[in-house]
């Protein structure tokens, strides 16, 4: 990991709100928006708060006693709310998980959280997907994992080419969900 660029304090926050209510051509003292800068500074800590935390840890509690179970494990429709690190405007929808256990598997609402772990920073979604993927297999080391994320991006219906009702889709495939082709088609049938 690199290292974390200092953070400004919250007054120093506040202030860039202002100037950017001012450079907007709005007026920072008006009523409507005396507590503007304080409020966007507090979403802004709740809609980033995974820069506050590492979305592997959720991962670490495993469970053995899985009576030989080795087909696919998929969890599906995980919503996604994540920022473009080229507007800073938001990017949602969908992510399906899923891995192949070797001899262990996770609490399914972990996966959730590893999702929103990652997902709450400023990132393009090609990183997200392979980071949440490449988390499951670092810490769980299944056979394999498989990460589908399709997500309507702001930054392309709000502005740009305003272009509303288009979704990305990325996806990450390791191990014997990319390599294995049944294994494959059944993921991306159940990440549908």
């Amino acid at each position: 990991m690199t290292d974390k660029p200092s953070r400004p304090s919250v007054e120093e926050a506040e202030a860039a709100v202002r100037t950017l209510i001012r450079w907007a051509g709005d007026d920072p003292d008006r009523e409507g928006l005396l507590e503007t800068p304080a409020r966007v500074t507090r979403s802004y800590r709740e809609l980033f708060h995974g820069y506050e935390e590492d979305p592997r840890e959720y991962l670490k509690r495993t469970f053995e006693e899985v009576h030989g179970y080795d087909e696919l494990v998929v969890l599906s429709n995980i919503p996604v709310v994540s920022f473009c690190e080229h507007h800073m405007l938001p990017f949602q929808g969908r992510a399906h998980v899923g891995y192949l256990p070797s001899n262990r598997v996770v609490g399914i609402s972990k996966l959730a959280r590893v999702v929103g772990g990652f997902a709450r920073r400023l990132q393009i979604q090609e990183k997200l997907t392979a980071e949440i993927a490449g988390a499951i297999q670092d810490i769980l080391q299944p056979r394999g994992v498989g990460v589908v994320i399709r997500s309507e991006h702001s930054c392309m219906t709000m502005r740009g080419v305003n272009t509303p009702g288009t979704w990305l889709t990325t996806s990450t495939l390791l191990g014997a969900v990319r390599d294995d082709s049944r294994t494959r088609h059944e993921f991306l049938e159940l990440a549908r």
